[in-house]
């Protein structure tokens, strides 16, 4: 690892991706931050230390192109990346399948999976030239669990899922951690984008629960970080007490 470390982390601008740039700043670490609005990223560069100790980058990480033009752009200070948080992804919609818009759907797959796909790519050889390094990617109970409306955006989380325990085996020897968190309910930005900013809608997803914060997935990405270089903690599902697998689900005539 760095004298001092870098953390990567896509789609910074809000919920968990701020929360975590907020506790790796606070922690001393260097940062590299993504998204798609420059303002929100120049803001939370100013925040957490300027330009010396948070590097931005704005683009589309479903941009293939974006995504590799990004990377050669880092400066000397930031190239060497340390952990890479693959958090960006979103839901659009929750209609049922025969009513849904194949271009959300279209959406969901080009960022849930294929953004990641190319940061994953991109950041590993280094990791495994230099024998270190820690992917995580956020993943969600969702890619376990699927319910009525989810449709593709439960199955690209399970490709999350899968694909993060194919990449563990690929790297078997080489030091390289990976790690999927599932997170369940969780209040940030998330019901806005998937109900279009419709504000009734996604305040009722948490209507009389308690859900999780984007600070508790920070947290329990920082505890990742921090295991010992030997422990791999290999998927992660993590629920509000207020949340629980439910019963399976019947049609009756």
């Amino acid at each position: 690892m760095n004298a001092t470390p870098v953390v990567m982390i896509t789609g910074a601008t809000s919920g968990f991706g701020e929360a975590c740039a907020r506790l790796f700043a606070q922690q001393g670490w260097r940062l590299i931050i993504t998204g798609r609005r420059q303002q929100r990223l120049d803001e939370l560069q100013q925040a957490l230390g300027g330009a010396d100790r948070v590097h931005t980058s704005c683009f589309d990480i479903s941009d293939r192109q974006a995504v590799e033009q990004a990377f050669a752009d880092l400066p000397d200070a930031f190239n060497k990346i340390d952990v890479l948080i693959n958090n960006a992804g979103l839901a659009l919609g929750l209609e049922a399948a025969h009513e849904t818009r194949l271009d959300d759907w279209e959406k969901m797959v080009d960022t849930n999976i294929k953004g990641l796909l190319y940061c994953t790519r991109t950041v590993l050889p280094g990791m495994v030239e230099r024998k270190t390094g820690y992917i995580i990617n956020i993943g969600s109970v969702a890619g376990n669990w699927p319910y009525p409306g989810g449709n593709v955006y439960c199955g690209t989380k399970a490709f999350v899922r899968q694909f993060s325990l194919a990449v563990r085996a690929d790297l078997l020897g080489t030091n390289v951690r990976v790690s999927n968190i599932e997170p369940g309910n969780a209040e940030t930005e998330f019901s806005m984008v998937r109900f279009k900013d419709d504000k009734n809608r996604a305040d009722k997803v948490y209507q009389g629960t308690i859900a999780l914060r984007a600070e508790d997935v920070a947290d329990t990405v920082w505890w990742l970080v921090n295991t010992p270089q030997h422990v791999n903690v290999t998927t992660l599902e993590l629920m509000p007490t207020q949340e629980a697998n439910g019963p399976m689900a019947f049609h009756r005539e």
